[in-house]
């Protein structure tokens, strides 16, 4: 995982993906939000579904990958940037490399299944096609906050925030 300074851009966008992760909270599932960012532009936008859709696929990366892919008639998706409130897990992972997304960045790493650098990094794995640029924690207390509020417990919380000061 790469480590830096967070930029403004880097903070709008994931604030942005908060409030989706918010909804997601409102509407009884696991509070996680994506946006998929081009050019400074937003390309697609999702909060987490799977419940709602009965998919267990549906998380918001997916959702916004899928998106992105029918909005600029391409499933590759060089240039752009994923903002997401939590590290991805393993399935979502594997799609960003896919899709082949540039840049990742995410609020709150996940103890238990991320993928961007906490339990495994597939999305910086050089056996793998595609590399990404990794920025962790951004807005981490924040994005941590929401699944704490969620239902997890607080030491979950001293676990996701432990994993950004010190990752």
């Amino acid at each position: 995982m790469t480590a830096g300074a967070v930029s403004e851009v880097d903070s709008k966008f994931m604030a942005e993906a908060l409030l989706l992760a918010e909804a997601a909270a409102q509407s009884g599932e696991v509070p996680v939000g994506a946006i998929l960012v081009k050019d400074g532009e937003t390309i697609a936008a999702a909060a987490n579904a799977p419940i709602r859709l009965n998919d267990p696929t549906a998380h918001a990366e997916i959702l916004v990958l899928r998106e992105a892919g029918k909005s600029l008639a391409n499933y590759r998706l060089p240039g752009t940037t994923l903002y997401v409130s939590l590290e991805p897990c393993p399935m979502c992972a594997a799609a960003i490399v896919h899709a082949r997304v540039d840049r990742l960045v995410f609020g709150a790493a996940d103890p238990k299944t991320g993928a961007a650098g906490t339990v495994m990094n597939l999305v910086q794995d050089s056996r793998l096609n595609h590399q990404l640029t990794v920025v962790g924690g951004v807005l981490a207390s924040e994005a941590a906050v929401l699944l704490t509020n969620y239902g997890h417990s607080p030491g979950d919380l001293d676990l996701l925030i432990y994993f950004h000061s010190h990752g």
